[in-house]
């Protein structure tokens, strides 16, 4: 039997922020005490804030380290080694790791080739090994305008942790990338397109989703149910999008780009996740709507790091500034990610959950990670 106690802490609890102790036993927290008393042989938190560790649902940062730069390919060992760690080093306990699924044999362009599942794979053996510090689970990032999405769907299976299957629909002129300025920007600054590949590639993404949409969308559902994982819809901008997501029982919104699609998503019960640099930055890189009009209009649940790991931590501090309820912030990154993918382990700090916990001080708008626990362990 292993015991940690973490004194003098302000504990984040459901309830709100009180000053208190933990104590944690095998694994799980045991017992939660009110004070600021530091018991012999406890660890004195001086005042920080013990949360939940955090749980990110949807972020490209892996594959930032398997291609550090363009065309520069990184062992995967390596690349899911220090993934891992940079999660861990921001406080981030649990992650759902993105991979696209659905390529484009066809394009002749080696970014839209297959990859998931040997990726896949690779994390659940790393992960078998005890070679990561954090939770790993998998984020299928279903691709409707690809040629190959229903094959390379299937080859998942209930015992690959799939904890989460998303409907990605990157068809040009609709979505996020309903201005095309904005998507020749993307595009063609990311992988270094002519213009007249740019255009090519807008013809090429709109055929492949006239010939393949409707099924390919159909079998997302069915495979997400067949995996038992969470479906969740990706950049809804009209009501009429969000309500083909409540049918299909999607049951979170991945970054709806406009209000009146959050408004929908919060009419038909599905939780709102919004990009945390999106509220640090002031607004969406794409032109579409801030996160903090959402915020302010109480129409925001989750949030997401997306494409910057350390802003997690920092985005939920700053909802809390905005709705004055720091333990309401916080739940953005810990309880209601976890409700959203049906993990009632952990999210929240009480007796029988995980002990997966962060020690944090407060820096002004943000704050710096003085310890990080996985199941008791303290890994950062």
């Amino acid at each position: 039997m292993t015991e940690t106690i973490l004194a003098n802490a302000m504990l984040v609890l459901p309830e709100g922020v009180m000053p208190g102790h933990l104590l944690l036993r095998d694994g799980l927290i045991a017992e939660i005490g009110t004070g600021r008393a530091v018991p012999k042989g406890a660890l004195d938190c001086a005042g920080d804030l013990l949360a939940p560790g955090l749980i990110e649902l949807h972020t490209d940062n892996l594959e930032r380290h398997i291609e550090p730069r363009p065309k520069v390919a990184w062992p995967h060992a390596d690349a899911i080694i220090a993934h891992d760690a940079e999660l861990c080093s921001v406080g981030i306990t649990t992650v759902f790791d993105a991979l696209r699924v659905g390529s484009i044999g066809t394009s002749g362009r080696s970014d839209y080739r297959e990859y998931a599942r040997a990726l896949a794979d690779e994390i659940l053996q790393m992960r078998a090994r005890d070679g990561v510090r954090i939770s790993h689970y998998l984020h299928l990032r279903a691709e409707i305008c690809s040629e190959t999405l229903l094959e390379e769907l299937a080859k998942f299976g209930p015992e690959d942790r799939v904890g989460i299957v998303s409907l990605m629909d990157h068809t040009p002129g609709a979505r996020q990338f309903r201005d095309l300025s904005k998507l020749r920007d993307y595009v063609r600054k990311k992988h270094g397109l002519s213009e007249a590949e740019f255009l090519a590639h807008v013809e090429q993404e709109k055929a492949l989703k006239a010939r393949h949409g409707a099924a390919h969308e159909a079998g997302v559902v069915a495979a997400a149910r067949r995996l038992g994982a969470a479906l969740a819809s990706h950049d809804d901008t009209t009501p009429e999008h969000v309500a083909v997501s409540h049918g299909h029982g999607v049951r979170f919104a991945e970054f709806p780009t406009t209000f009146e699609a959050a408004q929908a998503c919060r009419d038909h019960g599905i939780a709102v996740m919004m990009g945390a640099p999106n509220l640090i930055r002031g607004g969406s890189h794409s032109g579409n709507v801030a996160a903090q009009a959402l915020a302010e209009a109480d129409l925001l649940d989750i949030l997401s790091s997306d494409y910057v790991p350390g802003a997690l931590l920092s985005a939920a501090l700053l909802l809390g500034d905005i709705w004055g309820d720091v333990a309401r912030g916080l739940a953005t990154v810990t309880a209601a990610p976890a409700r959203a993918v049906g993990l009632a382990d952990r999210g929240r700090i009480a007796p029988g959950l995980r002990a997966d916990l962060i020690r944090a001080h407060r820096v002004e708008r943000t704050a710096a990670l003085r310890g990080v626990w996985v199941r008791g362990r303290r890994v950062g």
